[in-house]
């Protein structure tokens, strides 16, 4: 890259990020009809997503009557970056006069193409002889821009439905943003900021919509920016701008990046006739519209207009799936909606068409059922009113079916069912529960409930009351009875499902909050009890051998209230005794007291960590990482520690130690039996624990310990802070020490920031997601460089990498220059250079 260039193209990016909601294409260009015929079907431009040897092209600039300027068109075939194409591949069209002019120009594609560029050109003399010429003598810089065109075309097709979804929804209903958002943000894979769903329905689209470029995730047809910026030829350019605040590898999308290495190719691509200025091609119904991000020339150099055309391959049939394979949808349902996900540019352009969700009746005939595909819902809705006369059984397997492109597309598969009276039940349990002068929640059952329409309750005195209610399961629904204001007794839930004329009754039974206490407990020496029972809600206090206990958070399971009751003594609470049949009372917030039987039961096991050890493992070692706090356990090595057993007084053989995450999502058993415990005397225990073997390469974060015997659970001790490794391999530095090292390694996704002095004040921070395998750093100034790891960024290491010094260039100066506080002016002229 020419040094001069490098100013100008960061000028244009912190110029575009400091905008809100920048739009690097929004000048309004011409606009191209172009079909594609392969055999004897045609098909728009906007829905063929890839183009194959002998596909004819038809071209037809639609230029308005009053247009002065005389532009030649002209179609290019490309065979790749170090493969000019032959002149054969060029095909001239004059738009302003002749046949071209009325009728367009058809090409075919030839065997060995690989890209198709559309030029208009100024008319000049020698015009096309010069474009040929200057094709022929740079293909790659073609080739890439017809690739980053594409892919750019792409990524705003995504971004412009996504902002259109949110733009409608605002003016008809902005409520409807809190639960539309996050489906949009699947279907097209766009980044929704959740604080925004917070805020208040009018204030919600404007901040859906901000950093609208930066909204854009990888859909699997992008590489990852950072990863291509940090390699290859653009990595310079990188390095450069990744250490301004507007332009850190975070702002970046895949969009962004497109745009970013567009403009370094054109910015380098001109001659004294002609630069050359991308278009983005947008469907606009059957025609190409063309946005631009600069503003043509008709002095010399003179603009021409680059269009990509469809790349020449093999189709890449969408990777489109069911958001759940296992759901049971209703075939009763007029509009059904089947989510997917995994496809955003199903939801963006018109590459999928004609599509149909294909199903066998009963009689078996196929049934075809058209579905449209709807980002703001999530998924295809499916038109099914064929379905009542053409008549379907109790259930049916169902596909969508379709093109992509001139393609035959085969997508996920359904399961139908039909409605059907049905027996339900209330879930085990729920029965006795159901106490009036509260909200309370049951479960109902059936054998399938995905064509439930609505639910009602239908009070004693017969007033009908609407309820809230989902589903949890593929035949049973949550209800929340609203039993605020109901009296007791026989009341009746009515479901109403799609295809079954009358509500069908479930008859419950409410009951007077009169409270039952089934009693209790509490292990000698602790604190903080257990009271079970139900309407526990109503517990105010408890008192047993004058130790006064609260209650903490309530806590309903099986169809019964928990509520643990903490000592407000915490000595007197610590001084019980094992006891049983211990008469005590329960205070009501009413005011009543309520005798109950309690029990102090035996203590808790409880041991004390006297000693650990950490055995890393060669690979740990090799990670050129030095922990520096001790409390830190690399994920891959053996930790041996050793308790002191303080209650029972010995270890017994079916006593064992459990280890967990913080969270308790991992947990591993340690015991006598499968040799993970040994025993040093009979009142200290060896353990021994492998966290990668116990819970996987994903587990990281603090590590607990408990001892387990006869059942009872002692209490949760801190073990350590368990953290993965990344490996760091070599760091390169430039002979000046102004300009960025680059570090290089395996899962630098582990690693948080990076700096060269233990205080951070001048870190590389990674971004989450980061899949590269090297990091422009800071150069080194005394001692090591400094790493915060991803799993534990409270703690600065060391690390022990030697650096290897790269041999002094001439550019070096410029480059470290270009880095200054101090003006830089050919930056200031290339800023102001139109």
């Amino acid at each position: 890259m020419h040094l001069r260039s490098r100013p100008l193209i960061l000028a244009i990016f912190l110029a575009a990020a400091a905008r809100a909601g920048p739009a690097p294409f929004d000048l309004a260009g011409p606009t191209l009809d172009v079909t594609i015929t392969r055999g004897a079907k045609t098909l728009p431009a906007s829905e063929v997503p890839n183009l194959v040897a002998g596909d004819r092209i038809w071209i037809k600039a639609d230029l308005p009557a009053t247009q002065s300027a005389h532009y030649l068109l002209v179609a290019a075939f490309l065979s790749g970056s170090t493969n000019p194409p032959p002149e054969s591949w060029f095909s001239p069209c004059k738009t302003w006069t002749g046949k071209c002019a009325q009728e367009g120009l058809t090409v075919t594609v030839p065997e060995g193409a690989q890209q198709v560029l559309v030029f208009l050109a100024p008319q000049t003399g020698g015009d096309f002889r010069t474009l040929v010429s200057a094709v022929r003598g740079r293909p790659g810089a073609f080739v890439r821009t017809s690739q980053d065109l594409n892919q750019a075309a792409l990524d705003r097709s995504r971004l412009e439905r996504y902002l259109s979804a949110i733009r409608a929804l605002n003016d008809a209903d902005p409520s409807k943003l809190t639960e539309a958002a996050p489906l949009l943000a699947r279907s097209l894979a766009i980044k929704v900021d959740e604080k925004c769903l917070d805020r208040s329905p009018e204030l919600q689209a404007p901040c859906l919509m901000q950093g609208q470029e930066s909204l854009i995730l990888n859909d699997g047809h992008s590489t990852s920016i950072v990863e291509a910026l940090t390699s290859g030829p653009g990595s310079d350019l990188a390095m450069e701008a990744s250490y301004t605040p507007q332009l850190s590898y975070g702002y970046y999308s895949p969009y962004i990046a497109s745009v970013l290495d567009i403009a370094r190719i054109m910015d380098s691509f001109r001659t004294a006739r002609y630069q050359y200025i991308p278009a983005l091609a947008t469907p606009r119904g059957d025609k190409l519209g063309l946005t631009l991000n600069t503003a043509p020339s008709f002095h010399s150099p003179q603009s021409v207009l680059v269009v990509a055309l469809p790349a020449v391959e093999s189709p890449q049939l969408p990777p489109l799936h069911a958001v759940n394979p296992k759901q049971i949808y209703c075939a009763g349902r007029t509009a059904l909606v089947l989510p997917v996900d995994g496809a955003p540019l199903i939801f963006s352009t018109g590459y999928a068409h004609d599509m149909t969700l294909s199903l066998t009746g009963k009689d078996g005939k196929s049934i075809e059922l058209p579905a449209a595909a709807d980002a703001i819902q999530g998924g295809y809705v499916v038109d099914t009113s064929a379905l009542h006369a053409a008549g379907l059984g109790d259930t049916a397997h169902a596909s969508l079916q379709g093109f992509w492109g001139f393609d035959r597309y085969h997508g996920p598969s359904f399961l139908l069912m039909n409605a059907q009276a049905k027996g339900w039940e209330l879930a085990a349990g729920d029965e006795d529960a159901l106490v009036v002068g509260r909200q309370d929640t049951v479960h109902l059952q059936a054998e399938d409930v995905s064509c439930v329409d609505g639910i009602m309750l239908k009070d004693p005195a017969g007033k009908q009351l609407k309820v809230e209610w989902k589903t949890v399961k593929p035949n049973e629904l949550e209800v929340k009875l609203p039993l605020q204001d109901a009296t007791p007794g026989a009341m009746t839930v009515l479901v109403t499902e799609v295809g079954v004329g009358q509500p069908q009754p479930i008859a419950i039974q409410t009951f007077s909050d009169a409270g039952h206490f089934d009693g209790f407990a509490i292990h000698a020496g602790d604190v903080q009890g257990s009271l079970r029972g139900s309407r526990l809600d109503e517990v105010a206090g408890l008192t047993i051998r004058n130790v006064a206990f609260v209650p903490g958070e309530l806590s309903t399971r099986y169809g019964g209230d928990e509520l643990p009751m903490v000592a407000q003594d915490t000595q007197a609470a610590a001084n019980l005794k094992q006891e049983r049949g211990i008469a005590a009372k329960i205070t009501l917030k009413d005011g009543r007291v309520v005798p109950l039987i309690a029990a102090v039961d035996a203590p808790r096991p409880r041991v004390t960590l006297i000693g650990k050890n950490v055995q890393s493992s060669p690979a740990s070692q090799e990670s050129n990482i030095q922990l520096a706090d001790q409390g830190e356990l690399p994920q891959d090595a053996t930790l041996t520690f050793a308790v002191r057993t303080q209650w029972p007084a010995a270890f017994v053989q079916d006593e064992s130690i459990e280890v967990a995450t913080g969270d308790e999502s991992s947990a591993s058993v340690l015991s006598f039996a499968n040799a993970g415990m040994t025993l040093e005397n009979a009142q200290v225990a060896v353990a021994t624990f492998n966290p990668a073997k116990a819970f996987g390469a994903s587990a990281f974060g603090p590590l607990q310990f408990r001892v387990v015997a006869k059942g009872i659970m002692g209490d949760w001790q801190p073990l350590g802070n368990l953290v993965r490794l990344p490996v760091l391999k070599n760091l390169k530095c430039p002979a000046t020490p102004e300009l960025k090292c680059k570090l290089s390694g395996t899962s630098l996704y582990l690693v948080d920031s990076v700096s060269n002095d233990p205080e951070f004040i001048h870190p590389v921070q990674v971004p989450d997601g980061f899949l590269g395998s090297a990091l422009p750093v800071p150069h080194p100034t005394v001692g090591p460089l400094y790493v915060k790891l991803r799993d534990d960024p409270s703690v600065i290491n060391l690390t022990t990498l030697k650096t290897e010094q790269l041999p002094a260039s001439p550019n070096d100066p410029d480059r470290a220059g270009a880095r200054s506080d101090e003006p830089d002016p050919a930056a200031e002229r290339h800023h102001a250079d139109p």
